[in-house]
């Protein structure tokens, strides 16, 4: 597929699609800067950068599809999972990118004027072209009429007894005067209007294909030169530190499935009407008898000019315009599809949160049965507010499954709508199995961690220069006092009874 074949009537689409190439070239050149400012702090402002360049909002949702617009939120998805470990990554890095991008994203600007600013003129052309032709043939309307009326005219004069000789022949010239420049009229909006059918044919079958041709090739020239830059984000760190190797490997992964051609393919289904090209003009013969028809009822293109031309003169929003009514919550607003998967995608992540509020509470009602055996471990009693705010999360969980489910079920309606809730059910049953049996084992670690606590061995030195933190050595055995709360932390305690946190992938634990 290509844009000038497929996307012939789409000028203004295919304006904002390669402006939010652009965009997106500038946002990335932004992150790497920002990103080379941040690289010595903390892995909470590395979080925050990734948060921050995330897309937000359902305007972005379609934008996603596309193979360059999804890498990069693959990109920033990586680096917040190994966030934790940026404080230890030299200083300098990646600002050879933001060089060869910004020098790249001058040209491409560049030429998209260019292409953009052809577009426009071989429309005006057109555009003064057409109003030749209706300038044409209303003189050629208005010459055949007066020309009519200097016939009849000359025939009143013939046939009156009372008129001369010298009355007839002026009569009988002035007539002929005006046939004769009615014909040339006639003539010039024949040449004319086979003049503009040629240059209209030329403009929806050449000129603009060639030119929406040329953006499409530099839009795509843009999706592979930011993949390059993807992958180079990563290869320029992989020098550092062998412990992100595997989140820099999804990095560059992320780069490389950028597909520009497939990209076009997404954007030529999101976007191509199906119309057909406006046909040729019909030729109106005055001398046939026809009236003098309007302008917009003899050429048909003034009717649809302003939908189909492919690029149209851009105005000011208003700001009724500008407001656009929130979604339904039952996604009432969207075509019945969208709304089935809508609802059966809210359904799924109710069931995820409800599974996980399950868990919590199965593992807060082994702890309080471990505290009521061993007092000397806890207090039970402080895990009731838990407990129940746990349960009252579940009720309200299971409340919510209902509801969509009873939206899914006008959406999809009759038998349909009894074999998607039974499919829902089959869906999410094995999940649970498969946690009951998981959290079994869970508890039975559980209950061992009571009775000694487990060890591990240091694979790297570390210097515990913040506070909380503790130094260790490679090969240094420790016991682990608290586990790895998801943080990236854990706290150990070493063998001259100093203890603290360090790295949890600086460690490996004793079978």
């Amino acid at each position: 597929m290509d844009w000038g074949t497929d996307l012939w009537d789409q000028g203004d689409v295919i304006d904002k699609h390669t402006q939010a190439g652009l965009d997106l070239v500038e946002r990335y050149i932004k992150f790497v800067k920002e990103r080379t400012e941040l690289e010595q702090n903390y892995a909470k402002q590395l979080r925050s950068l990734s948060k921050k360049y995330a897309k937000k909002g359902s305007k972005d949702d379609q934008d996603c599809r596309f193979s360059n617009h999804a890498a990069l939120q693959e990109i920033l998805n990586e680096l917040n999972d190994y966030a934790g470990q940026r404080e230890l990554i030299a200083e300098s890095m990646m600002t050879n990118i933001c060089v060869d991008l910004i020098k790249f994203l001058q040209d491409l600007k560049q030429d998209r004027k260019a292409h953009l600013s052809d577009a426009k003129r071989a429309q005006q052309n057109l555009e003064s072209s057409f109003k030749q032709l209706e300038s044409t043939k209303r003189r050629f309307a208005k010459e055949w009429t007066e020309a009519e009326k200097a016939t009849q005219q000359a025939e009143k004069t013939e046939n009156d007894t009372n008129a001369t000789k010298i009355d007839v022949d002026k009569a009988k010239q002035h007539a002929h005067t005006r046939t004769h420049t009615a014909e040339e009229c006639r003539n010039d909006y024949a040449a004319q209007l086979q003049k503009y059918n040629k240059e209209q044919n030329y403009y929806y079958y050449t000129e603009i294909p060639q030119i929406f041709n040329k953006l499409q090739d530099l839009d795509e020239r843009r999706i592979r030169r930011l993949a390059d830059g993807y992958c180079q984000f990563s290869d320029l760190e992989k020098k550092v530190q062998p412990i992100i190797s595997k989140c820099l490997d999804g990095i560059s992964a992320a780069g490389a499935k950028v597909d520009a051609k497939q990209d076009s393919v997404v954007f030529v289904e999101q976007h191509k009407s199906g119309f057909e090209r406006p046909s040729d003009v019909d030729f109106e013969d005055y001398t046939q008898g026809i009236k003098a028809a309007s302008s917009d009822s003899s050429l048909n293109l003034p009717k649809f000019r302003s939908k189909l031309w492919p690029i149209s003169r851009k105005h000011k929003t208003s700001h009724a315009e500008k407001h656009v009514p929130p979604p339904a919550e039952d996604f009432s607003h969207l075509p019945p599809e969208q709304r089935k998967k809508k609802l059966q995608a809210k359904i799924d992540d109710v069931f995820k949160k409800l599974h996980m509020e399950q868990e919590t509470s199965e593992a807060l009602e082994k702890m309080k049965g471990v505290y009521e055996q061993n007092p000397n471990l806890g207090d039970p009693s402080t895990l009731e507010p838990k407990i129940a705010e746990t349960v009252q999360n579940m009720g309200y969980l299971r409340g919510e499954i209902a509801k969509y489910e009873t939206w899914l079920s006008e959406a999809v309606g009759g038998d349909e709508c009894a074999n998607a809730i039974n499919n829902n059910n089959h869906h999410h049953t094995p999940n649970t199995v498969v946690t009951s049996e998981k959290h079994q084992n869970i508890y039975t670690e559980f209950d061992d961690e009571f009775d000694e606590f487990s060890q591990c061995t240091a694979l790297y030195s570390f210097e515990g220069n913040s506070e909380g933190t503790i130094s260790v050595t490679d090969g240094e055995l420790l016991t682990v006092m608290e586990e790895d709360k998801g943080d990236g932390w854990m706290r150990v305690l070493r063998a001259n009874g100093e203890e603290g946190f360090i790295p949890s992938s600086y460690v490996k634990l004793s079978s």
